[in-house]
């Protein structure tokens, strides 16, 4: 073992020497391996203020540097390609459609999440593994999701590899070859994962808001039932992307690429795609709501929720209402940290710090294009749920009665909100995802200053005001566990009503 030591001693040395032997600096320093290593003899260097011979310095960084503005061209088939340029190495790159569950046929439900699943595997061009290693051989990174209203397809990898990014990303895309064998083996893995649903009470209780509350698109799931499973097949995927993988209600969107060389790589991939005249979105009509589950759990949860009407396209209204979830805050009982963690927020100090049956307690929302959900989710002992449903509705309450709301408390849920969204957007992929989903919102990407005044402008009326229109909608009331003790609808409806 020695002896194989002193060998690698001695071949470092030789390499230190090989390495450094035409510089006059290191051919004076006489302090051998250790000398390299741990400084010795460094005063036969050049002092630390004199630059090294033929290194170049770089000019400083200006004072001030122009955040870079996101460009957009628009094909001629509809197709919009978006980008913004970043100083990093690595840049992300998305594809997003405007097609979601809020789509689906009966035929066809189930078929985003069923499409989620599917992602990035066998195309028309290349199987599953090879895929996955030319991925793996630029050290990328990509990932898929389903919403209601839109889908997305992300790679992340360094800018160099912008070509290799893009076909993969519109590969995937445009020719899944939905083999039969990778259809069955995601749909039983569907099926794993309704079997396990009772493991995210809360995200059953959103789909449950969802299905309760809206009458139209928004009431149909987002996650496939069984017997969407037993029906879903390749036809069935093959028709609902014929149907809405369109020109029109595509963008492809990165951060950190230059907008001409983005245009460059996709505009030959992208340009044949069909132009169809996009179709009219899905209507939903919010209504209101009760779902009641009783299931083996040592917990129930409850939310109550209400519209945000307008959705995203009301943006003053959207802004206000993501102060107003910062404002509310709340969380699990037990949060590491400080105030970062909304121990400061109104929820976390005049309820979880309170009472000790309750395991969480937080504000949510869920905003869609022209509507969404804003409420109160809470995981209770079941003998203290009814007590739970009345704290909720007295926070909801109180936040829509003026002067209950102090300043203090608005400028430190105003100054959260910017915080979380210019911390978010220092992300490559959120940077990315935002550039995608705005345009496909808005036709445009809006600059971040736009909704930093927003929030900056928001003010105790706005709030006040805000959370009145909203809890006058009808309410939508969701449990589940050991809901034995959860008030009736009627009873929790009737303490808005008589404000």
């Amino acid at each position: 073992m020695y002896r194989a030591a002193g060998s690698h001693l001695r071949s470092l040395k030789n390499h230190g020497a090989s390495r450094f032997a035409s510089t006059s600096v290191v051919k004076q320093s006489s302090g051998g391996l250790f000398s390299w290593l741990l400084g010795g003899g460094s005063s036969q260097l050049p002092p630390l203020d004199v630059p090294l011979p033929g290194i170049t310095i770089p000019p400083p960084l200006p004072d001030f540097v122009e955040q870079s503005k996101t460009k957009i061209t628009t094909l001629p088939n509809g197709i919009k390609i978006a980008s913004e340029t970043s100083p990093g190495a690595a840049a992300s790159v998305g594809l997003y459609i405007d097609c979601g569950s809020i789509y689906e046929t009966p035929a066809s439900s189930g078929a985003s999440h069923l499409l989620e699943r599917m992602a990035f595997r066998s195309t028309a061009n290349r199987s599953h593994l090879r895929l996955v290693r030319e991925v793996e051989a630029i050290g990328g990174n990509v990932s898929a999701s389903a919403s209601r209203e839109q889908m997305s397809y992300t790679y992340d990898a360094l800018k160099s590899y912008a070509p290799e990014m893009v076909e993969v990303l519109v590969d995937s895309v445009r020719n899944p070859a939905f083999l039969e064998w990778e259809v069955k083996e995601q749909l039983q893995k569907i099926k794993s994962e309704i079997s396990e649903v009772s493991s995210n009470p809360q995200g059953l209780l959103l789909e449950a808001l969802h299905s309760a509350g809206y009458s139209g698109a928004l009431a149909k799931p987002l996650m496939a039932t069984e017997s969407a499973i037993r029906r879903l097949d390749i036809s069935t995927l093959e028709e609902f992307i014929h149907e809405n993988y369109t020109a029109p209600r595509m963008v492809l969107a990165a951060s950190g690429l230059e907008h001409d060389e983005l245009v460059s790589i996709a505009e030959p991939l992208l340009s044949d795609l069909p132009g169809v005249k996009r179709h009219e979105e899905p209507k939903s009509v919010y209504v209101g709501g009760d779902y009641r589950c009783q299931a083996d759990s040592p917990n129930t949860h409850i939310a109550l929720a209400f519209e945000v009407p307008g959705g995203w396209r009301q943006e003053k209204t959207a802004m206000i209402v993501t102060v107003l979830q910062m404002l509310m805050g709340g969380g699990g009982s037990f949060s590491v940290g400080g105030p970062g963690k909304g121990m400061h927020s109104r929820l976390y100090l005049r309820v979880l710090n309170k009472y000790d049956q309750i395991e969480s307690f937080s504000a949510f929302n869920s905003i869609y294009n022209d509507s969404g959900l804003f409420g109160i989710h809470a995981a209770t002992s079941p003998d203290f749920a009814s007590t739970a449903v009345d704290l909720a509705a007295g926070e909801l309450l109180e936040v829509a009665t003026p002067g209950k709301v102090t300043q203090e408390q608005l400028d430190r849920a105003k100054e959260a909100t910017k915080a979380a969204v210019l911390m978010n957007l220092e992300s490559r992929i959120v940077a990315s995802e935002d550039i995608g989903r705005q345009v496909l919102t808005y036709g445009q990407r809006k600059p971040v200053e736009y909704f930093v005044r927003a929030v900056e402008a928001t003010t105790l009326n706005d709030i006040s005001t805000v959370a009145q229109k909203i809890i006058s909608s009808p309410l939508t009331l969701a449990s589940w566990g050991d809901v034995i003790h959860v008030p009736s609808y009627e009873s929790v409806s009737r303490k808005f009503l008589s404000k």
